[in-house]
């Protein structure tokens, strides 16, 4: 094999032929850092270690090649032994400060943060190079994350951006870190002062057109993400945010014309279209609507905001036939999807198929869907089926969830009531007027049958002559 020693990736190739032929070849240290540095970055761990043994038997005294392997020490949780091979390079070189950068990646690997940022503020002190400050600020700006002590966090993000203004993670930290605080003011202020230096950061001022979004301050918002795009008529992500803010001017047309933009400009997002029928709709241009919603499904048929919007749009129109056809399918792409399964128990309840409704409100609970409407749907549809012990059982369960709720115990004493239970009726009937007498139709409603029976009527009225 012939090698050209112009070719970057040389020693790369040259180890490689030698792990298959088991030749010994030589290679200086910085052509193994390079090797073992190419290995970690595309997750070939094995690979990795294989060339730091051979590093190391080549370069045993290299610091570098021990503190890759360290990296790897880490990466396997041997904690306890990269401490052990970073003391022994500590006492070589006890002023290197990727040795105590090392030692809080080992630190803060087993949740002792506090103790990583200690250690790493010691490297801040021995660097002098403000690429490598810059680094190290954002790494205790991490790790104060880790603690949730946000307030420090900013403090860390803000000298990463005095030493490098384009560390656009560090500005996305910040914003990230008074968001969590619910500081907007205070993320306003900051940004509009990096703004008053940086006046053509579109990254800036996208970040705070989604401020002003957020305390609804739409027309800043307009304004902020007019000059995103004047920095950078190509950013995608400032066409999207005025988009929203345009739909929620009312501008639907003024709207459209944007996240059209990103089509023009990228790839169509499923988001774009799905944004583009929804104003459309507004404008009441349904043909236009139903056919962007179509589109959004082609374009990411795994997003459930699509098929629910093209099931909405038909359920609205009362076309139940189409929207059952639609929730049909988004269900057999997704069908662990709560969100459809609540869909298709709705349509087929408008539809009277109750059958399915019920099997659909079912598998909307089994996935976790635990609202109070949904387990009263349930039942009711079991009470029309003519399934009261089933509807018991999952009333029982609701309850679980919503004691002492009104609604929920009307139905149980009506269930009991129809069964001859007479004692658990009366408990449960007690109960429902004791939380809410207005509920009481739904007795009559559900239960018509047991709208004579004195029992029933006496709790009943008994309840309203003592709130009266």
């Amino acid at each position: 094999m012939n090698y050209s020693h112009d070719d970057e990736n040389f020693p790369l190739t040259r180890f490689e032929s030698m792990l298959k032929t088991n030749d010994i070849l030589f290679f200086d240290s910085s052509e193994f850092e390079n090797i073992i540095h190419h290995y970690l970055e595309n997750g070939k761990i094995a690979l990795a270690k294989r060339a730091i043994k051979l590093g190391l038997e080549q370069h045993p005294t290299s610091i570098n090649l021990r503190l890759f392997q360290v990296e790897i020490l880490v990466i396997e949780n041997k904690f306890s032994e990269a401490d052990d091979v970073l003391d022994k390079l500590h006492d070589l070189e006890p002023a290197n400060e990727e040795i105590f950068i090392q030692k809080a990646n080992v630190l803060s690997k087993q949740d002792l943060h506090q103790q990583a940022i200690d250690t790493l503020l010691i490297a801040i002190s021995m660097s002098n190079t403000p690429e490598t400050d810059g680094d190290l600020y954002a790494l205790v700006g991490m790790e104060y994350l880790f603690l949730d002590q946000f307030d420090n966090a900013i403090v860390y993000f803000k000298k990463c951006l005095e030493t490098d203004r384009t560390d656009y993670s560090a500005l996305h930290n910040i914003v990230y870190c008074y968001d969590f605080l619910n500081k907007n003011a205070e993320a306003i202020t900051y940004l509009n002062e990096f703004l008053d230096n940086n006046p053509y950061c579109e990254v800036a001022w996208h970040q705070l057109g989604k401020q002003y979004f957020t305390i609804k301050d739409y027309g800043k918002a307009n304004a902020a993400f007019d000059f995103a795009i004047i920095s950078d008529d190509t950013f995608v992500g400032a066409y999207i945010e005025k988009g929203k803010v345009l739909e929620k001017l009312k501008l639907y047309d003024e709207a459209i014309e944007n996240y059209k933009i990103t089509l023009a400009l990228d790839d169509p997002t499923s988001f774009a279209l799905l944004r583009i029928g929804h104003c459309f709709e507004k404008l009441g241009q349904e043909d236009l609507a139903i056919q962007f919603f179509k589109k959004t499904v082609d374009e990411d048929p795994l997003l459930d905001k699509g098929w629910i919007s093209i099931t909405k749009f038909y359920t609205k129109r009362l076309n139940y036939q189409k929207a059952l056809y639609y929730i049909k399918k988004a269900v057999n792409i997704d069908g662990d999807n709560p969100l459809y399964w609540k869909l298709y128990a709705t349509v087929n309840k408008r539809l009277n198929f109750l059958e399915e409704a019920e099997r659909g409100y079912k598998r909307t609970l089994e996935l976790g869907n635990y609202e109070l409407e949904t387990w009263l749907d349930r039942g009711d549809i079991l009470i029309a089926l003519g399934e009261y012990e089933a509807s018991i059982f999952n009333l029982i369960q609701a309850a679980e969830f919503y004691p002492e709720n009104a609604e929920i115990e009307y139905r149980l004493g009506g269930l009991h009531f129809s069964l001859h239970q007479i004692e658990e009726g009366r408990f449960h009937l007690k109960n429902a007027v004791r939380l809410n007498i207005d509920y009481s139709f739904i007795i009559s409603e559900l239960f018509p049958n047991l709208g004579d029976k004195p029992m029933v009527r006496a709790i009943i009225s008994d309840s309203k002559k003592t709130s009266n």
